[in-house]
């Protein structure tokens, strides 16, 4: 994970999230397998998408965002359009499928 890129507080995440049209969240836990094994493939894909703006988020270092954002489990993929969130994947997540709604998402609001 990138230090320059994880954020620790929810006013942190609002901020990302509202600043940039195009803002992608992942939020893992720290002893999360399935986390750790995720993220270079969704890291892979987002890469493709060089106007998404991506952030991490670690539920262990800001564990009321897990009622801010209704999360129930670990990972979650959120992407937002604009402060909407317009796509959530959780736990196991199909990485092709992951790939064709974001890009579906992505060619729609360029």
């Amino acid at each position: 994970m990138n230090a320059k890129n994880e954020l620790f507080s929810i006013e942190e995440i609002e901020h990302f999230v509202n600043n940039h049209y195009l803002a992608f969240l992942y939020i893992s836990k720290t002893h999360c397998s399935v986390c750790h094994a995720l993220l270079p493939k969704v890291q892979k894909v987002m890469a493709e998408f060089p106007k998404i703006q991506m952030a991490f988020v670690n539920v262990d270092n800001v564990p009321n965002i897990a009622g801010h954002l209704s999360i129930l489990t670990a990972p979650v993929l959120i992407l937002y359009v604009d402060g909407k969130e317009v796509l959530r994947e959780a736990r196991f997540v199909h990485v092709e499928q992951f790939k064709k709604k974001v890009e579906k998402i992505y060619f729609l609001m360029e």
